[in-house]
């Protein structure tokens, strides 16, 4: 039996030269969606417009593990990135994979969330941390609950 070929979904060619694309505004269609169909990368100035200017440069302690929960529908004044984030947050989703539905950086996400958290629109539940070695007692107990039986 031989294995199966695998065939390429586009055949490979000699790479052509891209056309120099326009400067396009940071509102515009380039600098919404991550990387366009071309393979160009989000502008940094279209980060800065959705976190705005800090007014004291203040971020709320938040982890990547920290567990944020709508309490409120956005406002009609809301950004459209802070709108996406009240809707993601209806159940606890953590900072991390709410970095990552978004597609912003760790700290975009953190500076919406700031905003978010000082307007109470959202919660910020800490994570439960787990004791590093159970009780000692407890585990006595259990070996010798063992071994009556």
């Amino acid at each position: 039996m031989t294995p199966p070929q695998r065939r390429r979904r586009f055949p490979k060619e000699a790479p052509k030269e891209k056309p120099a694309l326009p400067a396009q505004e940071p509102g515009g269609p380039g600098g919404q969606g991550g990387e366009g169909g071309d393979g160009e990368t989000r502008e940094p100035e279209r980060l800065y417009v959705v976190t705005g200017q800090a007014e004291g440069g203040d971020r709320a302690e938040l982890d990547l593990v920290t567990l944020i929960v709508a309490c409120a529908d956005a406002p009609p004044t809301a950004q459209p990135e802070q709108s996406a984030l009240l809707r993601l947050c209806q159940a606890p989703m953590s900072v991390a994979e709410l970095s990552a539905y978004l597609n912003l950086p760790f700290s975009v996400v953190t500076v919406l969330l700031t905003e978010l958290l000082t307007a109470e629109l959202v919660q910020a539940r800490a994570p439960i941390v787990r004791s590093e070695l159970p009780d000692r007692s407890l585990l006595e107990a259990v070996m010798h609950g063992l071994q009556k039986l």
